[in-house]
């Protein structure tokens, strides 16, 4: 039987790498630099040469291997077929097969959207342990989502499943998202997102608040922070965005009703405050259900990636 898998995680400055044992354990990590010239033609190679570099360190033999799962910056379709990765410069890319080709053709590999395999690793072995129906939510730059039901990714028929962020919960939002839309959680629940909040708060009042002394340089930690010490702006700017995050997640229950949310992402180092904030509003807005689901933060930080994609080879994703 096959000892080890590997996982991958594939991001615009780094991929991150591991190889794991099969129940979980990991044995080696490293990052190798993301060369994106020439539309990222050189990104896969550079990672198979480390990866025979790594495992012959090692002592692992390729027959020993499982397989090697890699997660992408982008849509992933069912059949491992990736439209575009903006950040990579990916356009009609074969990630898996190619690295299946740069790794002699014989060891089975797989690739997943990043989020949903990070979501895949926190169930495994982060926040998320002990639960086969959960939905991640990353809260970075953006807002990200992974959803796993009954242990397996639901990336849907488009590669789009749990794309939370692009979820419209704002009427009369005059400034555009990323997406071309207007209105998306992403644009007040992300760190991004919150700070906007905050500073709409400030312009709209006289009142005095700590968020002021930061200026331009306002954070979204600097509005937990404030938050948390008491400042009232503080309170209604995060208040307003971790209700438009806790609306979305009533959404989710109501369509999905999975057993717990792990909250991910920069912006969850504000730990239990956040959480409590996320649970006030969702428990308000989820009235039908008795038995809620949980919310908690995940515990994997930047490796949940590679978790997620060595798990993903597991599952026969």
């Amino acid at each position: 039987m096959n000892q080890y898998v590997v996982g991958i995680d594939v991001g615009g400055t780094t991929v991150k790498c591991g190889i794991f044992t099969i129940t979980g354990v990991l044995m080696d990590k490293w990052e190798v630099p993301t060369r994106k010239e020439e539309e990222g033609r050189y990104i896969l190679p550079d990672v198979a040469d480390s990866l025979k570099a790594h495992l012959a360190e090692k002592k692992i033999e390729l027959n020993d291997v499982e397989g090697i799962g890699i997660g992408v910056p982008g849509p992933v379709e069912p059949n491992g077929y990736v439209h575009v990765c903006v950040n990579l410069g990916w356009h009609d890319h074969w990630p898996a097969k190619e690295m299946q080709e740069l790794m002699g053709g014989n060891i089975r590999c797989a690739a997943g959207n990043d989020a949903n395999v990070a979501a895949l690793g926190e169930m495994w072995q982060g926040g998320g342990k002990g639960h086969d129906n959960i939905l991640m939510v990353t809260l970075g730059t953006g807002v990200g989502g992974g959803l796993i039901m009954n242990g397996h990714i639901v990336a849907g028929v488009h590669g789009a499943g749990a794309e939370i962020g692009h979820i419209h919960v704002r009427e009369n939002e005059k400034e555009q998202c990323n997406c071309g839309g207007h209105g998306c959680l992403e644009q007040v629940a992300s760190a991004t997102g919150i700070v906007r909040e905050a500073k709409r708060v400030l312009a709209a009042s006289e009142e005095a608040s700590s968020m002021r002394d930061f200026g331009d340089d306002l954070t979204a930690k600097d509005v937990c922070d404030c938050a948390k010490a008491g400042d009232a702006l503080a309170e209604k700017s995060l208040g307003t965005s971790l209700r438009y995050l806790a609306l979305v997640l009533s959404q989710v229950s109501m369509v999905a009703d999975p057993e717990l949310y792990v909250i991910g992402g920069g912006v969850s180092k504000a730990g239990e405050y956040l959480i409590d904030g996320i649970k006030k509003h969702y428990d308000e807005l989820t009235p039908l259900l008795k038995e809620k689901a949980d919310i908690t933060l995940a515990t994997l930080g930047n490796d949940a990636g590679i978790y997620g994609s060595a798990r993903m080879v597991l599952s026969n994703e």
